[in-house]
């Protein structure tokens, strides 16, 4: 249900040096949404951010079993120009997750932004890393904000 449901949204490039911070932020975010009821999380299947947060989800799991991953993704040919260790990761995430979901079996050009209205449009909370008002991440959470739904941006303390 929707109101039960958070979606995540966030940059594809992040720095090494960063990882740690935003595992961190995710962690604490994520258990407090479980807290406040959510039980179904969903995303997008991109590197970075959320990959991010697809394994902090699969860890989390661990405490709270009734918790589900939803991956909700752009196509099934997402990973085709990714490197072997980056490919390695994503099936192993698509292994683990409670459902998976595609836009489109092949890419097309709006398969990505139809991923991300899909990921808002089910949901009731949007947890983000955006640092960056351009970009796909940005029209995300523009999207999840003019829809009504809550966001909580971990970057805030950043900016």
């Amino acid at each position: 249900m929707k109101e039960n449901t958070c979606c995540f949204s966030g940059h594809r490039r992040i720095s090494k040096q960063m990882v740690d911070w935003i595992n961190s932020r995710l962690f604490s975010e994520i258990i407090s949404a479980v807290n406040e009821g959510y039980d179904t999380f969903c995303v997008g299947g991109a590197l970075g951010f959320d990959t991010l947060a697809a394994k902090q989800i699969l860890d989390i799991k661990q405490a709270f079993p009734y918790i589900k991953l939803r991956l909700i993704l752009p196509c099934k040919t997402q990973y085709a120009d990714w490197s072997k260790a980056q490919t390695s990761q994503y099936i192993e995430i698509l292994e683990r997750a409670d459902s998976v979901e595609y836009i489109s079996d092949e890419y097309t050009s709006g398969c990505m932004h139809e991923r991300n209205r899909k990921l808002v449009d089910e949901s009731s909370l949007c947890i983000c890393y955006l640092t960056s008002a351009a970009g796909g991440t940005a029209y995300t959470v523009n999207y999840a904000k003019k829809a009504g739904i809550e966001v909580r941006n971990i970057a805030d303390c950043l900016l």
